[in-house]
């Protein structure tokens, strides 16, 4: 007799769906702590099993991080990022910044072509946005608002799956620039940004897509740099050093 899945319970289901909502409305942010078990039984009217049943299966696919003594996070806002969380929290510095490299280039492009004049006013706004939060000093507030103006120049484009992918990324490259950047911003290490939004705006998909491909490269750090330049040995490439935000 051929073994079948057993069926989860429509309560479970139903549970699963109100925490998912949550997650992906934003009521519950990445990084946030969700509400005790206790507080999910009383909230949802259900038993602790129910709730208990329903953490554990957002947990298994990405969403939610349960830590022992410490309660339970908010690790992704849908299923495929939690995948790429998990898959690729470890991969090589170098690696995020080629796969950085490949897509946030060829949505430059696309934005160069296919920006409207409300994406245009978007960009703006992000980017003096981003160069006030350098300004701040506030290394995470300034890391937020370059994901956001990175994530604006895809959302430009109008590709609905490139938008949906780097949308998913967005979590992972978050956490690697937060990494690069540390917990102080120095001057020398600025990444300008304008040139890339002028090229969108005139329409250049040539230069915009060479703007947005060196800026991750420029985010490694001269380790991770180091590392691939011996890999790489021979072939002539050299890539910039400093950090700062891509």
């Amino acid at each position: 007799m051929p073994l079948t899945s057993p069926r989860r319970s429509a309560l479970v289901d139903q549970v699963i769906a109100q925490l998912r909502n949550q997650i992906t409305s934003g009521e519950w942010p990445v990084g946030a702590r969700i509400p005790t078990e206790p507080e999910l039984v009383e909230l949802l009217g259900v038993a602790r099993n129910t709730v208990r049943e329903a953490v554990r299966a957002l947990a298994h696919n990405g969403l939610l991080d349960i830590r022992q003594g410490s309660g339970t996070y908010v690790l992704a806002t849908s299923e495929l990022a939690g995948v790429m969380h998990r898959r690729f929290a470890g991969a090589e510095p170098r690696h995020i910044a080629e796969l950085r490299s490949t897509l946030e280039s060829s949505a430059a492009r696309l934005a160069a072509e296919r920006r409207t004049e409300r994406d245009l006013a978007q960009l703006d706004a992000l980017l003096a946005r981003r160069e006030e939060a350098w300004a701040g000093g506030d290394a995470e507030v300034f890391v937020a608002a370059d994901v956001s103006l990175h994530m604006a120049v895809v959302t430009a484009s109008h590709n609905d799956v490139l938008i949906e992918l780097y949308a998913d990324l967005g979590d992972l490259v978050a956490d690697w620039l937060r990494t690069d950047v540390g917990t102080e911003l120095h001057p020398s290490a600025h990444l300008d940004h304008a040139r890339l939004i002028e090229a969108i705006r005139r329409g250049d998909g040539d230069a915009a897509a060479s703007e947005a491909a060196g800026y991750p490269f420029a985010c490694l750090g001269k380790e991770a740099t180091e590392a691939g330049e011996a890999e790489e040995a021979g072939e002539g490439r050299e890539e910039p050093l400093t950090g700062g935000g891509g």
